[in-house]
């Protein structure tokens, strides 16, 4: 429902009963007239109010809890229903049942998502955009638990926390902190080829429906041999990419905070229902030993030129949610929801699932026994995981994957990218330095080496454009 739009009229045979939240019909035994469920029991008419009163207990009880916590991360999203189709066969690399036919169609449901801001941010902020895809098939659901952009700020999971933590909000002032922020950048130099994307315009996307999504991570999928490759997925707009400037963004977030999420709505209300066409690339296991960096690493991107991208299916989002909460803020993806002839690879990300806990909805298993019982006997699929080519022989190690030279290879190709788009080095240079400049001096300095290391002219742009916006209070 767009803005202006009259709310629905609901019309039903009979007139519900109001009750609690246990079902019992809410009354007062001993009055004639039928409670007025905004009232609330009290001692006279200005006395203390009475904790024997179910009603309004069962009220406040439940409004304390009617907003479950949200998430840490991936807090602020939209979603909608939708449907995939293969589109081409790939039925030598894959052995995945929702894959196997040209024309096979899938029902999914998408979650889009800011990452770092809280419940009521601004869409337009810049952030990466999370773009989860629950595929309900006949093996199962699988997640596809994306990001729009192809690489990500860290390899090491350990440090996942740690940074989350310095993109939030300071603990003594509760406000954002650019010094905090690009502390840890400039000091974890894996983070740059990230940070490129994240201060070009690719960091401001127009609408959840003209970003790409991307993998990410490396998996595997299983070739009807019993083989496999080393995969990572791309999901193109079929929109077109588009994005703001800066300022566009800036200014959307005041005027409408949430355009985002009422753009994609109002959009499949409409009926122009927004898709994406999906690709793989595909290594194999020799040409992974072989390839320049490793393919587990996750701030690094396999070079299309080099490892070109294979169409196999297009998806639709074509239907609303009919309540949010229940279908979008419950809505739980996870990278471990795998189906036969899909498998994770030594990608450090991996995680196992979980029962019980937060967010767990859609009966939690119902009452079947929480152990191997000789009551409930089950069956079992014979799917084999392959586990050829991971063979692993080393030291146990607790140490982070050292910088080197080559993590600067990449984030340099970006910005000669950015070259070669009208105004696209400009705008980064303009980003940069306008967050830049409410950093610690000491922070300012390490960052412009940081971005030195990139590109020496990058490197002494940002600085001159940064230091011009300090404040003179700033300059310690």
């Amino acid at each position: 429902m767009g803005h202006g739009d009259e709310p629905k009229t609901y019309r039903y045979n009979e007139t519900p009963v109001y009750t609690a939240s246990n079902g019992c019909p809410v009354h007062i035994p001993y009055l004639s007239r039928v409670m007025d469920p905004q009232a609330a029991q009290r001692v006279g008419a200005n006395g203390p109010l009475l904790l024997q009163d179910f009603h309004l207990i069962d009220l406040l009880a439940h409004f304390d809890r009617e907003r479950i916590p949200e998430r840490v991360v991936h807090a602020k999203g939209a979603g909608a229903y939708g449907e995939f189709e293969v589109t081409d066969d790939i039925s030598d690399i894959t052995i995945v049942d929702m894959l196997k036919e040209v024309g096979k169609k899938t029902n999914l449901l998408t979650r889009f998502s800011t990452v770092g801001g809280e419940k009521g941010s601004p869409d337009s902020a810049r952030d990466p955009r999370g773009f989860a895809i629950k595929f309900y098939t006949e093996e199962g659901n699988w997640d596809w638990v994306f990001n729009n952009t192809p690489v990500f700020f860290l390899r090491d999971p350990a440090k996942f926390p740690v940074f989350i933590h310095t993109q939030k909000r300071n603990p003594q002032t509760n406000l954002k902190d650019a010094t905090m922020f690009w502390d840890y950048l400039s000091t974890h130099h894996e983070a740059v080829h990230q940070v490129m994307h994240l201060f070009s315009d690719r960091g401001t996307p127009y609408s959840y429906r003209h970003m790409n999504a991307y993998s990410g991570h490396t998996y595997k999928w299983i070739k009807p041999d019993g083989t496999f490759n080393y995969v990572q997925i791309h999901c193109k707009t079929d929109q077109g990419n588009k994005t703001f400037t800066n300022e566009e963004a800036t200014k959307l977030s005041a005027k409408n905070p949430d355009w985002h999420t009422q753009d994609l709505f109002n959009a499949i209300e409409r009926g122009e229902n927004p898709s994406w066409t999906c690709y793989v690339q595909v290594l194999s296991p020799e040409q992974a030993e072989k390839f320049r960096w490793s393919v587990f690493d996750l701030t690094k991107v396999w070079p299309q030129s080099e490892v070109p991208l294979r169409r196999f299916g297009r998806f639709t989002l074509n239907k609303n949610p009919q309540n949010y909460f229940a279908e979008i803020e419950q809505a739980a993806f996870s990278p471990s929801h795998m189906v036969p002839g899909a498998e994770p690879s030594a990608d450090p990300s991996f995680n196992p699932t979980h029962r019980d806990g937060y967010m767990n909805v859609h009966g939690n298993y119902g009452a079947n026994p929480n152990y191997p019982s000789t009551f409930r006997p089950l069956n079992y699929k014979p799917v084999k995981a392959n586990q050829e080519h991971e063979k692993w022989t080393g030291a146990v190690l607790a140490e982070q994957i050292p910088v080197t030279s080559e993590d600067y290879v990449q984030a340099n190709d970006l910005w000669q990218v950015l070259g070669r788009q009208p105004g696209q080095q400009e705008n980064f240079v303009k980003n940069i330095s306008g967050h830049l400049c409410g950093a610690h001096e000491r922070v300012r300095k390490a960052t412009y080496q940081m971005f030195t290391r990139v590109n020496k002219d990058l490197g002494a742009r940002i600085e001159i454009a940064t230091e011009a916006n300090v404040a003179p209070s700033a300059r310690l």
